[in-house]
């Protein structure tokens, strides 16, 4: 990774890619073997929850109390990002940083973040196995790490850019975690 390099991975969810977020090459290296357009955001993983917020700062009391409640687990979250950290992750939208923190990944020791996205061909299905990632991106990646089978469901993604101010939220994409727990985590934090 820090070398430029880009890694085949067990998330707690499905397989997927990562690299070094502030890499230009091996940001563009990650969209290449997906295929993803390179305007498209990614998200940032970190592998230990207190890290990522310690990561960041700027993020308001009453999203922190959320984050701290959905943190880590089979969400992808979308936060603000006034001070445009992670550039490379945020595509065309330098105000918003995707933030994932998975539960319970081999990984759990890495204490740097990583830019990451699903282990598939732009659009294709998401890899429970490592066998089910698309050989050509087995073969043009820098390291394969294989967990065995994962739940194959791909993490919920939640808009938290209105939370702050407002309490506003809204489910992108239905994933590992249910709607009903996202609200239960909401009314906790109110």
């Amino acid at each position: 990774m820090a070398v430029g390099g880009v890694a085949v991975f067990p998330a707690d969810t499905v397989y997927g890619l990562a690299c070094d977020p502030d890499s230009p090459e091996a940001v563009a290296r990650l969209y290449a073997l997906k295929g993803r357009p390179p305007g498209q955001a990614s998200a940032v993983m970190f592998f230990d929850a207190a890290l990522a917020l310690e990561s960041l700062p700027e993020v308001g009391r009453r999203t922190r109390a959320l984050l701290e409640r959905l943190l880590p687990g089979g969400v992808t979250l979308l936060v603000p990002n006034p001070l445009g950290r992670f550039p490379l992750a945020c595509g065309a939208d330098p105000d918003t940083l995707g933030l994932r923190v998975p539960a319970g990944s081999v990984l759990a020791g890495v204490t740097w973040p990583v830019l990451q996205s699903s282990a598939n061909v732009h659009g294709g299905p998401d890899a429970r196995r490592l066998a089910d990632v698309p050989a050509e991106i087995r073969a043009g990646a820098d390291l394969l790490v294989d967990a065995g089978e994962l739940p194959g469901t791909p993490s919920t993604v939640i808009d938290l850019r209105r939370f702050e101010a407002d309490g506003e939220w809204n489910l992108v994409r239905a994933g590992a975690v249910g709607r009903e727990a996202v609200e239960e985590a909401i009314a906790a934090t109110s």
